[in-house]
């Protein structure tokens, strides 16, 4: 990723992205609470919302409903994820295990008599009897199995590059859009402009999640050290 940095204020003025790092933030949008709170360690979120994720660690079983796990609450399984999202972010626990080309379909072991009721997703309860619905039968044939791993991967198109705001704002990239930008954010000097590529791995994707749930200037106080506290 580059980014445009006013170097008198110490401030980034927006980056120049692909669509990697727009799926990935795109991506954040997809994670459960209890994801989050994870990924950025309990104890040193802002809020409560830690000591309530700590609340239901701490809980004995005892207290739960004899067909609920505390998984469901602990280790959500995102809804929609990104082959992009494994490589930003460390793995989120089982449930973010890999969904694979292969389309895998299970059913209750009481299907006879419960009714066939299918999912995808082999910790979920059946309707009828409660039991999890683990038994893994086969679909024959190509049109589900790319409909529900499509080959497209991502959310955005690689046709443009895209512009990212230091508030997380994004639109695609253009010479018109950078020069009102400019106008905008009222920078009089162009030498004091100067650009900075910058790696987006497992730490700064960390990082920029933290810094999304905080702060207003994100890419300057993840990529400027001496903004660390903005």
């Amino acid at each position: 990723m580059k980014l445009l940095i006013d170097s008198k204020r110490e401030k980034v003025l927006f980056a120049e992205a692909s669509k990697e790092i727009i799926d990935f933030l795109l991506n954040l949008l997809c994670l459960p609470l209890s994801a989050v709170i994870r990924l950025l360690n309990k104890d040193g979120m802002v809020g409560s919302i830690g000591n309530l994720y700590q609340s239901v660690e701490n809980l004995s079983d005892t207290y739960l409903q004899p067909h609920l796990h505390k998984d469901v609450l602990l280790k959500p399984r995102a809804p929609i994820s990104s082959q992009q999202f494994s490589a930003l972010l460390p793995a989120i626990g089982n449930n973010s295990a890999n969904h694979n080309a292969e389309a895998s379909f299970y059913t209750c072991h009481n299907s006879y008599s419960c009714g066939y009721h299918v999912t995808c997703d082999n910790k979920t309860l059946c309707p009828q009897c409660l039991n999890a619905m683990s038994r893994k039968v086969t679909y024959v044939g190509k049109k589900v199995a790319e409909d529900v791993f499509p080959n497209n991967s991502g959310f955005v198109k690689e046709v443009v590059t895209y512009m990212v705001m230091d508030d997380l704002v994004i639109q695609p990239m253009s010479t018109i859009s950078s020069i009102t930008l400019l106008n905008k954010f009222n920078v009089i000097e162009i030498g004091a402009l100067k650009e900075k590529v910058v790696e987006l791995g497992m730490t700064q994707g960390v990082d920029l999640l933290k810094a999304s749930l905080q702060s207003k200037a994100v890419l300057t106080r993840v990529f400027l050290k001496n903004n660390a506290a903005i």
